[in-house]
């Protein structure tokens, strides 16, 4: 008998969303995605400390923001080397709104990758869905830089990423679902709200939906889920990254997945056309109190990762330079 795992991998592409080799090793995805809270998770077990020394003596002249680049390519190298498709790498969430600096930190880090002797086309640049990192993805793209625009929570973040010609969008799930859970209160009735009527489901499903009625070629793929009924009932999506212990309890279980999401059925019933431009994206964002919140707190967290990463980092050079 198949496995749940087996069985969406007929319909969807699974992504690791992991940063530890031994669990992507275990699993067998396409692609896998890495940020920075990941990525501070596995330095700070001993099996991936080597990586943090080895940036060091290897980059011996380098500032903060070098090194931490550097980081993240030495474990998307090594991520590379195990899964056949494509890796994904974060730029620093502190510049989430500095456009053209992120395009500079984007080419940097295509530039490490190339170096290593990695193909930048097996690469995904990720940055947050805001104005700015949209129109730096837009012109990264144009250069042949394919990026993953993350802290996606609605869709006029989607249908800015489409217009951009982004390769790849990352609609939450789980982050969605939380906040809802946090609003309803004790009024939140978990089976009434679960599977398809999810509120973190629905909003990729609207997503999904939109960009086949209209031919939107940006894969998308559902990110940050909570339990394995949300992964299920968004089988047929292009892709879904998925957290190790999430993957395990899909390739433990036994039982098929139907597929849940469909190409003729979403232009069978094509919803409205939305116009999108700087104006109208940020009142339809702000008009969003649950994309609003959630994707600034998405950023406040990462930044605080990336902080609490470098300090790591430079906690190590220290205790080098001492030895």
């Amino acid at each position: 008998m198949t496995t749940l795992l087996e069985s969406l991998r007929q319909f969807t592409t699974v992504v690791a969303d992991t940063g530890d080799f031994e669990s992507i090793r275990a699993f067998r995805p396409t692609d896998a995605t890495t940020n920075p809270s990941l990525i501070l998770n596995a330095v700070q077990q001993p099996a991936y400390q080597h990586l943090v020394k080895d940036t060091l003596l290897q980059n011996p002249k380098a500032n903060a923001s070098e090194l931490n680049d550097a980081l993240l390519v030495a474990f998307g190298t090594a991520i590379l080397s195990i899964v056949p498709g494509r890796v994904s790498t974060e730029i620093d969430a502190r510049l989430s709104f500095d456009t053209q600096a992120s395009i500079e930190r984007a080419r940097h880090i295509i530039q490490q990758y190339e170096r290593a002797g990695i193909d930048r086309q097996r690469v995904l640049i990720k940055l947050a869905a805001t104005w700015e990192g949209i129109q730096a993805a837009k012109q990264l793209e144009s250069e042949g830089i394919h990026c993953n625009l993350t802290l996606l929570f609605s869709l006029p973040q989607a249908v800015a990423c489409a217009q951009a010609k982004v390769t790849l969008i990352s609609p939450f799930v789980g982050r969605i679902y939380d906040w809802h859970k946090k609003a309803a209160g004790s009024d939140w009735d978990e089976a009434r709200y679960a599977n398809a009527n999810d509120p973190g489901v629905q909003s990729v499903k609207q997503i999904y939906d939109y960009f086949k009625a209209y031919d939107l070629k940006t894969e998308i793929m559902g990110a940050s889920f909570r339990n394995i009924g949300q992964i299920i009932a968004l089988a047929g999506c292009d892709l879904l990254t998925i957290s190790p212990t999430l993957l395990d309890q899909l390739a433990t279980t036994q039982g098929t997945v139907e597929k849940a999401l469909d190409i003729e059925n979403a232009k069978a019933h094509a919803p409205e056309w939305h116009a999108n431009n700087e104006v109208t994206f940020r009142t339809d964002l702000n008009a969003n109190a649950m994309a609003t919140e959630k994707l600034a707190e998405g950023i406040r967290l990462f930044i605080r990762d990336a902080i609490t990463l470098d300090q790591l980092i430079q906690d190590t050079k220290h205790q080098l330079n001492a030895a």
